[in-house]
C-alpha cells in the first residue's frame, strides 16, 4: 500500500509559478515510477511528468519546457516545479505511483490559472 498526498496548489496569475509536492508513504525508490497527472473540467485525465525509479523523465508536449519532474529521497516526496503557467494549465494535479503493477493515486489539489 501507497499513500500519497499532495500540496502547493493554488490561484497563480497567467505567467507565474507554483511547485506542487507528493509526499509519499514508502521510500520512492521501492516503487516503479511515479508522475504527475491533471484532470480539467470535462475532459480526460492525462499525463503531465513522470520519474522512473531510475531517473529517466517523461513530459507531456504542452509543458515541455516549462515544467520540471524532480524528487527528494530523503523526503520520499516528488516535486513539480510549474512555470510560465497558462489558462490552459487549470486542473487537478494528482500524483500517481506504480508498485509491481498497481496503481496508486492522490486526493489531488487544484491548480488555477487566471486573471
Amino acid at each position: 500500500q501507497v499513500q500519497l498526498v499532495e500540496s502547493g496548489g493554488g490561484l497563480v496569475q497567467p505567467g507565474g509559478s507554483l511547485r506542487l509536492s507528493c509526499a509519499a508513504s514508502v521510500s520512492i525508490f521501492s516503487v516503479n515510477a511515479m508522475g504527475w497527472y491533471r484532470q480539467a473540467p470535462g475532459k480526460e485525465r492525462e499525463l503531465v511528468a513522470h520519474i522512473t525509479r531510475l531517473g529517466r523523465t517523461n513530459y507531456a508536449d504542452s509543458v515541455k519546457g516549462r515544467f520540471t519532474i524532480s524528487r527528494d529521497a530523503a523526503k520520499n516526496t516528488v516535486f513539480l516545479q510549474m512555470n510560465s503557467l497558462k489558462p490552459e494549465d487549470t486542473a487537478v494535479y494528482h500524483c500517481n505511483a506504480e508498485k509491481l503493477g498497481v496503481f496508486y493515486w492522490g486526493q489531488g489539489t487544484q491548480v488555477t490559472v487566471s486573471s
